[in-house]
């Protein structure tokens, strides 16, 4: 059964505290998903991931719809989230050696090739331009509309489809890999 977010929204900015568990169990997955790919350390994503929700619940009464949707805006505090986790953390971590959640244990042959490969087009990912990378990411791991993620970034969607379109070309031309990776998790693209 479909949710009516905007009835929840509605709710949770008068105080419903269950409408807003509501909101969490929708979006969780998503916003995890996000932090943790920009991340690539689990426990970090789901750090992270709580602080995201508590910043909305905290923050819930002044969300306006009339300015965006409740998606942008719960993305919008999770990309200013990783944002200022990275700036704090430059220097002291080192999140190479992740993907924890790609390892399956099952045929470790297959899983370091796999990681290796995974290793690869994220280099190819991570040289692109941070706007483009950011469109990108959004885009094809995350499954937002291209209207979503012009609210997001504060970018108009002719920006963000022309962004997401030079990303795509770059990685075909560079690593057709990397590009093939981003088609197979998001086939609709």
């Amino acid at each position: 059964m479909p949710i009516d977010e905007k009835k929840l929204v509605e709710d949770s900015r008068s105080g419903d505290a269950e409408a807003f568990g509501s909101l969490y169990d929708a979006y969780v997955r998503k916003i995890y998903d996000y932090v943790y790919y920009r991340t690539h350390h689990r426990e970090t994503a789901e750090d992270l991931t709580a602080d995201v929700f508590l910043k909305a619940y905290r923050a819930i009464g002044s969300f306006d719809p009339r300015k965006g949707s409740f998606s942008a805006w719960i993305y919008r505090i999770a990309r200013n989230r990783v944002i200022d986790h990275s700036r704090s953390k430059r220097d002291s971590e080192d999140i190479e050696d992740v993907w924890d959640l790609l390892r399956s244990g099952d045929d470790p042959a297959r899983d370091a090739e796999t990681a290796e490969r995974l290793r690869q087009a994220e280099r190819h990912i991570a040289a692109l331009p941070a706007g483009q990378r950011e469109v990108l990411l959004l885009r094809a791991w995350d499954g937002l509309s291209y209207a979503e993620i012009a609210e997001t970034l504060g970018k108009s969607e002719a920006a963000c489809k022309m962004s997401f379109s030079r990303a795509v070309s770059a990685l075909r031309k560079l690593a057709p890999l990397a590009a093939l990776l981003l088609i197979l998790a998001n086939p609709f693209l």
